[in-house]
């Protein structure tokens, strides 16, 4: 292999790739990064792959030998980032050896690798019609929802994101038992395997958290074709590709947990009402992260106070277009602040029951996000 690329094209793609790089890996090989000169296409792939998780993408290169080595992934990626950038760097490795060589206007460093055969091949399934997605949707999709996934590896299915499509578009959920979050995007495909079949798939979150990484720092207008079978789900776009296991088992029927109707509804400027949920945050942060809003229709008010017994207590209100009967609820404060984060618009409503049933939080001027959360119980 000998080929002549670009420092900073070259350390940018290692940044991506090393991200499907095992932290801990099963074989001295997964610690590694693949790479694939190609003299027919005068390209350079790397891949990454723990065998969850795999990343590759591919930069222009000038290929005068065709061929392909694995190389230590952190060691290979810190060499690269600390040479001069925008400077030309070769890389030479005699066939049939496993060191590589890099020169540099500055010098020259030996890595010893390990052969390309003895890296795991990468599960590219590509049988079917694929499903178009548009990038800028599914982006949409994936930080409207991926906040809501579980951290919990005892609840497997809800450490990831459910991903459902339908002809009338594209639906996220995400939920980790304590709330639940929708993105409904309408008209999010461009084309649809099976005539417009619907189709669902439930892919971990670590995998999705990457793949919007990726979308957001290589924008592209070229929809997003996505692959599933036999428990893989492979993304391929532009010059790049994210393959990733899907979760196994039936998604739990998120949609039958929003209540049909709400008794109380209150109406308030949602980063006015950030700012003074992250103030008293301040003292909820000390104990139980239990934040109370008490409901005032007459006064047309909305307070939000937290009491921590030994600790101290604060209190704020704001002005709110109140529906139904007063009304006090708490809830965990991060959970509210996460959801009205992700919500876009100025104006937001809080519907509810009452103080120990779901209480859902929706944009104004946009249907398509849900935004459930469940209350904490308190002694009146």
């Amino acid at each position: 292999m000998k080929l002549v690329c670009s420092q900073s094209e070259l350390s940018a793609s290692l940044q991506l790739v090393s991200r499907a790089v095992a932290a801990r890996p099963t074989h001295p090989v997964l610690a590694n990064v693949l790479l694939t000169a190609d003299a027919g296409t005068g390209r350079l792939s790397l891949t990454g792959f723990d065998l969850n998780l795999g990343i590759q993408t591919s930069l222009p290169a000038s290929v005068e030998v065709s061929g392909a080595i694995t190389l230590p992934a952190r060691l290979f990626g810190e060499i690269v980032t600390r040479l001069a950038a925008d400077t030309p760097i070769t890389l030479s490795c005699p066939e049939g050896q496993e060191q590589l060589e890099l020169t540099s206007l500055s010098g020259s460093y030996q890595v010893r690798g390990m052969p390309a055969d003895d890296f795991p091949d990468l599960p590219l399934v590509q049988t079917g019609v694929p499903i178009r997605l548009e990038s800028e949707a599914l982006i949409q999709g994936l930080r409207g929802t991926l906040f809501a996934s579980s951290g919990d590896e005892a609840k497997q299915l809800l450490t990831g994101v459910h991903l459902q499509l339908d002809p009338e578009g594209l639906e996220c959920a995400a939920t980790d038992g304590h709330r639940l979050a929708v993105l409904r995007l309408p008209h999010a495909q461009s084309g649809q395997a099976d005539g417009g079949e619907p189709f669902a798939v439930t892919v971990p979150a670590r995998s999705l958290r990457e793949l919007e990484r990726l979308l957001s720092g290589r924008p592209s207008t070229e929809p997003l074709s996505l692959f599933c079978d036999r428990g893989q789900v492979v993304f391929l776009w532009a010059d790049q590709v994210l393959t990733s296991r899907s979760l196994d088992g039936a998604y739990p029927n998120y949609r039958q947990l929003i209540p049909e109707s709400f008794g109380r509804a209150i109406q308030l400027e949602r980063r006015a009402l950030i700012a003074a949920l992250e103030r008293v945050a301040v003292l909820a942060d000390q104990h139980n992260n239990v934040v109370k809003l008490s409901a005032y229709p007459a006064e047309g008010q909305l307070q939000i106070s937290a009491d921590v017994q030994d600790v101290g207590s604060g209190s704020e209100s704001l002005p709110a277009s109140i529906s139904g009967e007063a009304i006090q609820i708490a809830f965990n404060v991060r959970y509210l602040l996460d959801g009205l984060k992700a919500i876009g618009g100025d104006q937001v409503v809080l519907r509810c029951n009452g103080p120990t049933t779901p209480a859902v939080l929706t944009p104004v001027d946009d249907g398509r996000f849900t935004y459930l959360v469940m209350p904490v119980q308190i002694r009146q």
